[in-house]
């Protein structure tokens, strides 16, 4: 074995003694010394690991090795540092030529001095002052090239963002000191005058579908308000969640601003299919087997008025769902909405009907947190079947209850992807309430709040916790129908038991009861290819006056679906050493 200090002369000589003629192999090409992205930024820019795995005419090969150490070097100034120490070694075997890289970085570049300004108005925006003192890296920080480049776009797009299209820059200098390990940073723009908002113009192609006079009621500024991205971006967002378009394009056209300096805006609309016709089959436990059909109109006149009609239609639970909604813009971008809902129930435990009238107004607050107030009249009938013995001829003890009551539900997401977040925060809360003698045979106020956190751990990792809170309070629970109740266990809840498994019970049948609790912690940890694992601890109760806790853990397989994580889940619950093995199904996020 040979092993020692490169040296191109004589790798030269040993591979003319070798034969000239003949093309060798480089094997192998180790990097030592340096961390993961910087092994991998040197790798990429090495000659030699192009040529892994090829015969390479022996000339070629000297070249290759002997620049070897200036890719190295270069490859390492766009993390600061300049003047490393290099030592490539080399090993000659039968499968060919082995190539160790040994580095020691040595000590970094830091900045200096750094000299980063806006003049012009541009230096009168606070926000862009902000922007500025958050410019990275700073004095006596290690100059890295790559956070320098992206500081550097990030306020160039913010005046770009803000208005300032006539900003460019001034100064423009970077110098590195190597004796001194020193980089002086010299970045001055001139922003020029601040553009305002121009004239705003919809086109929808290549048919108009609601009235533009709607759309306009989306733009909340004015004519000669000072330009921002942000105001286009809200736009954006409201015109889609009206869902009535499958493609949005948002222009401005600062080159037409004209003396004036407001620019003009283009919007340009494709509108999405009038009908959407959904299909599907179920199955559940308790519900047996069912078809899922429904229709929605994403607008049913020029007003932009929508109408649903679903039916999911179960061996033992039918549900009818029929909603109309108007577009509501005078206050908050929402919308009015009237509901009907009947639902038939009927198991091995419980024999129920509802009918539910809902009238609504909901109100997007701000881009986190949408509000929604309504009305409810509910008319529900039930009866428990362990109520009436071992006679199946025995008529059934029927409960009756209406209730009118108000409700205020506010929904909080602010997380990093709605789709799969990795970082933020989603719930929501909910009070309603109704009097006993004003429309509700009870009088009753409950709370109902849900809470998730999601926390990326690396790439592949994501830890997800949970916790849910509910109380009711009345002194009339036996007057409250199941829908008013609360419940434990199963999907989104207590995985390791079945659903509404946990809670008082009237034999084998949850009662429902006027508190919950529950509390989740789950790990994930995602593969390259999409798919996934699970760990996860489920606990909590729903109780009337102490909570009786139950516990579940287990592990499951995830999927990143377009439409969201699918989550299957096997889980067990670790109060009753008989419990059986409990299977779950979910797909999507819920907040």
């Amino acid at each position: 074995m040979l092993r020692r200090p490169f040296s191109s002369a004589c790798l030269a000589a040993l591979l003319l003694a070798a034969g000239a003629a003949q093309a060798a192999e480089v094997a192998r090409v180790d990097i030592r010394g340096l961390d993961e992205e910087m092994t991998e930024n040197v790798r990429v820019s090495l000659s030699l690991v192009e040529a892994l795995g090829r015969d390479v005419p022996p000339r070629r090969l000297v070249y290759m090795v002997r620049e070897a150490e200036s890719q190295t070097r270069e490859a390492l100034e766009p993390f600061g540092y300049y003047s490393p120490t290099i030592e490539v070694e080399r090993e000659r075997s039968d499968d060919g030529l082995a190539v160790t890289i040994t580095v020691d970085p040595g000590e970094p570049v830091r900045v200096r001095n750094s000299d980063i300004a806006i003049l012009g108005a541009g230096h009168r925006d606070r926000y862009l002052q902000e922007d500025l003192g958050e410019f990275a890296p700073s004095p006596g920080s290690v100059f890295d090239h790559a956070l320098y480049e992206a500081s550097k776009a990030r306020i160039s797009r913010r005046l770009a963002e803000r208005g300032y299209f006539d900003a460019d820059f001034s100064a423009r200098r970077v110098e590195v000191t190597r004796a001194e390990r020193a980089a002086d940073i010299e970045l001055v723009w001139t922003s020029g005058e601040r553009y305002d908002m121009g004239p705003i113009d919809f086109s929808q192609e290549p048919e108009s579908v609601v009235n533009d006079s709607l759309l306009e009621r989306l733009v909340y500024w004015d004519e000669g308000d000072y330009y921002h991205q942000g105001r286009l971006d809200r736009l954006r967002t409201s015109l889609t969640r009206l869902d009535y378009f499958s493609r949005i394009e948002i222009s401005t056209r600062p080159e037409d601003a004209g003396p004036d300096r407001r620019v003009p805006v283009e919007v340009t609309l494709t509108p999405a299919p009038r009908k959407v016709q959904t299909a599907g089959i179920s199955y559940g436990t308790d519900s047996g087997a069912g078809v899922r059909l429904g229709e929605e109109r994403r607008y049913v006149n020029r007003r932009g008025h929508k109408a649903l009609a679903q039916l999911d239609y179960a061996q033992r639970r039918k549900t009818l769902t029929l909603q109309y909604r108007i577009p509501a813009f005078a206050w908050l971008d929402g919308w009015y909405t009237a509901s009907l809902q009947v639902a038939d129930e009927q198991t091995d435990y419980i024999d129920t009907r509802r009918v539910e009238l809902v009238a609504s107004r909901s109100g997007q607050y701000n881009r986190h947190l949408n509000l929604v107030a309504s009305a409810h009249v509910l008319r529900e009938r039930w009866a428990y079947v362990e109520e009436n013995g071992d006679d199946p001829e025995a008529e059934p003890d029927y409960r009756y209850a209406t209730f009118s009551y108000p409700s205020l539900r506010g929904e909080y997401i602010d997380v990093d992807d709605r789709i799969f977040p990795t970082r933020g925060i989603g719930g929501s809360l909910v009070l309603r309430g109704g009097v006993e003698g004003a429309g509700s045979d009870a009088s009753f106020a409950q709370l109902h709040a849900r809470a998730t956190w999601y926390r990326g751990l690396g790439a592949r990792n994501r830890l997800i916790v949970r916790g849910e809170l509910g109380h009711t309070s009345t002194d009339a629970l036996v007057a409250l129908p199941p829908s008013l109740r609360f419940y434990a266990g199963g999907d989104r809840s207590i995985r390791g038991y079945d659903w509404r498994e946990v809670g008082p019970r009237l034999g084998d049948f949850a009662l429902g009861a006027k508190n919950v609790t529950t509390a989740s912690v789950e790990l994930e940890h995602y593969f390259a290819n999409a798919f996934g694992i699970a760990g996860f601890v489920d606990s909590g109760s729903a109780f009337d006056d102490s909570p009786d806790f139950r516990t579940g853990v287990g592990i499951g397989v995830r999927w990143r679906s377009p439409v969201g994580p699918l989550r299957l889940d096997i889980a067990r619950g670790l109060d009753d050493p008989d419990s059986p093995f409990t299977l779950h199904l979910d797909i999507g996020t819920a907040f």
